[in-house]
């Protein structure tokens, strides 16, 4: 766990915001995972030997998988450059790219790295929503 830091700066990234992102996140994170948890895919089974392949067009499960994802995007896209770059540099915090007493140096490099694909970048990151807990906790938001 990352030691608190006294800061001397303010986010200009809600906390509350980056907590609905870590919420986003972790139903994405479910939606995939809940698919694939025992590796059969959309498969029945029958009287307990019996399997057979469950057949469907997928149109509501896939809507509400692409609604949470079409969110997630949607509410990247409306923070301002400062916001974003605060929600990337809190994501590297997590991670351990930085530490919470560089956090200046952090939110500098996401904004140096700042461009329209800030939303890809961050549903790439497999830990999205314990990296962001971890830099809010680092940083004591």
């Amino acid at each position: 766990m990352q030691q608190r830091l006294d800061k001397e700066w303010e986010l200009s990234i809600d906390p509350d915001t980056v907590r609905l992102f870590i919420l986003k996140a972790k139903a994405l994170s479910a939606a995939v995972n809940e698919d694939y948890d025992d590796g059969a895919e959309h498969e029945v089974e029958f009287d307990g030997d019996r399997h057979d392949n469950h057949h469907h067009d997928g149109l509501a499960e896939e809507a509400a998988e692409d609604l949470t994802e079409e969110e997630f995007r949607e509410l990247i896209n409306d923070l301002n450059v400062d916001e974003a770059a605060e929600l990337v540099a809190l994501a590297w915090i997590g991670r351990g790219d930085y530490e919470a007493s560089e956090w200046v140096d952090a939110v500098a490099a996401a904004r140096e790295r700042a461009n329209k694909r800030t939303a890809k970048y961050l549903l790439g990151l497999p830990q999205l929503a314990d990296w962001l807990e971890e830099g809010l906790e680092a940083v004591g938001a």
